[in-house]
């Protein structure tokens, strides 16, 4: 028996272990209540209309088009929760990644129970995302289509900015550019400037008397020119696929369309994948549900990074890098499902040492061209005179400048705190990782809740500290992040090695660049 076994043994019968794993099935149990809630699509009465149209639902569409028996990566799936009296859920959009004819394809679906699919903020931040991933993995990108548009009681929040409606054009327009196939199956309305994404895309499918595509409704033109018309007449799937050339190919029904674009999808070309070393997988020596006994949900606890490491790579290998120095870091090599993978994990705040440890490692994967995995546990730098005198903003800034310009996919699991600059140390979402995921209990701030409150009563604010730690407590939580879109989900920590796995292959869709970094000071 390895030492790694007998050690493991008697961490999973102390007290510690069982306590935490108690703790978490609570934290599971209130989390899959939750996932239930906004993944029920809308009321009762929008999904017995919708049904009485001879629609399916959005999910079930999903489930059609995707190959049986494969997985299908839902991707922020809390946006707006808690939000807008929870008349949004999911933000009335599904999107994920999903193999269509054993092909890796980005699937965006509007829930038309939701609202009639109208686009709020948190719909279009959601979209624009996918949009996104899509095009920085040169995914096949399938948009089912069904909406209104803006939901016009929020136009000021969705309309004008640069982020806001007009970049789902933009977006398409760019990955049309560079060559990555869009496919749209209209299956219900599509409006005003939803309009153009089937007239954007590469291939468009209609339902026939279901789906409809025009910039100005009967409404608008009866009250534009006079002219009464009816959906069917003025952008029905007859129209746009025999007068204006709008749509390609017309679907009798939900299931004929979706089989309709299966076909094109199995015709389109492979798109060649990156080449690394990739190794026969192995399942790890320890169950994933063990990581639920060594996740304390009190973040001031430490959390044994090596010991998470080892129930997420294959074999539970991992050959670590500089394991005596800058301990604070943990850093090495190691695969999952197969695939090379550079992990850097927290181990306490960061410290001159660790920062250099950390800036040589991501050098060292940029190199290989090994994908970095960032495993976020982090109170932030460490402070005081001595460390200031030492130069921890120079080293902190070295870790960043890597991070920033690490050219291999970045990928970060937030699996504790993450406060203050060392979100953007260790790949935060304003670096741009290939996607970011949060484990329930974690939390996500400028900087830890009583930290904040200690600040303001150092100056003499006492009650306004205390209504600022209720204030952080309430914004820095997981599902606080992800119903803004400050991460691409919270997922079951159980699940994280699928998950990456699944991210780590889409993400060799696209060649990776060459090394460069900006100006190390020294």
């Amino acid at each position: 028996m390895s030492v790694k076994i007998k050690q493991n043994e008697a961490r999973i019968k102390s007290p510690e272990f069982q306590e935490n794993f108690r703790n978490y099935s609570e934290v599971l149990k209130t989390f899959r209540e939750k996932l239930a809630e906004v993944s029920s699509h809308g009321p009762e009465s929008a999904v017995e209309k919708h049904r009485s149209r001879g629609k399916l639902l959005a999910r079930e569409r999903i489930n059609l088009l995707v190959d049986q028996n494969t997985p299908f990566l839902e991707l922020s799936s809390f946006a707006a929760y808690n939000q807008y009296e929870n008349a949004f859920p999911s933000a009335g959009i599904i999107t994920g990644i999903g193999f269509v004819q054993g092909r890796e394809c980005l699937i965006i679906a509007n829930d038309a129970t939701v609202k009639g699919g109208t686009y709020i903020r948190e719909t279009i931040k959601k979209h624009v995302r996918a949009q996104e991933i899509a095009r920085q993995n040169k995914l096949i990108c399938i948009y089912l289509v069904d909406s209104g548009g803006i939901y016009l009681p929020e136009q000021a929040n969705v309309f004008p900015d640069r982020f806001d409606f007009g970049r789902v054009f933009y977006n398409q327009a760019r990955m049309s550019a560079e060559g990555i196939p869009q496919i749209s199956v209209v299956m219900g309305s599509c409006t005003a400037g939803g309009a153009y994404v089937p007239a954007m895309s590469d291939e468009t499918i209609m339902v026939r008397n279901q789906g409809t595509i025009f910039i100005g409704g009967p409404p608008l033109v009866l009250a534009a020119t006079g002219e009464e018309v009816t959906p069917e007449e003025l952008g029905g799937a007859e129209v746009h696929t025999s007068v204006s050339g709008v749509a390609d190919h017309i679907a009798e029904d939900d299931v004929h369309a979706l089989q309709i674009c299966r076909d094109i999808i199995s015709g389109l070309p492979i798109t060649p994948k990156q080449k690394i070393d990739i190794h026969p997988s192995k399942e790890p020596l320890f169950p994933s549900d063990e990581l639920y006994g060594l996740l304390p949900t009190d973040l001031k606890k430490p959390i044994n990074a090596h010991a998470i490491i080892d129930r997420l790579v294959d074999g539970s290998e991992f050959q670590e890098f500089k394991a005596n120095y800058g301990k604070t870091l943990v850093t090495g090599f190691a695969q999952i499902w197969g695939f090379p993978i550079g992990i850097i994990a927290n181990n306490s705040f960061l410290t001159s040492e660790s920062s250099l440890k950390g800036a040589h490692f991501i050098q060292l994967c940029v190199q290989r061209k090994i994908p970095l995995l960032f495993l976020q546990n982090i109170t932030g730098f460490i402070v005081g005179k001595k460390y200031e005198h030492g130069g921890i903003a120079r080293d902190g800034a070295k870790l960043i400048n890597a991070a920033a310009n690490a050219a291999v996919p970045k990928f970060t699991v937030v699996i504790g705190g993450s406060f203050g600059a060392g979100n953007y140390a260790m790949a935060g979402r304003s670096f741009d990782p290939h996607f970011l995921f949060m484990w329930p209990h974690s939390r996500i701030s400028v900087m830890g809740g009583e930290q904040a409150s200690g600040v303001l009563k150092s100056i003499g604010s006492n009650g306004s500290g205390d209504k600022l730690l209720e204030q952080f407590n309430e914004e820095s939580a997981a599902y606080y992040s992800s119903s803004r879109l400050w991460d691409d989900g919270i997922i079951d920590p159980a699940e994280t090695r699928k998950i990456l796995a699944i991210a780590i292959s889409v993400s060799l869709n696209r060649p990776f660049g060459e090394p460069g970094y900006g100006i190390f000071r020294m």
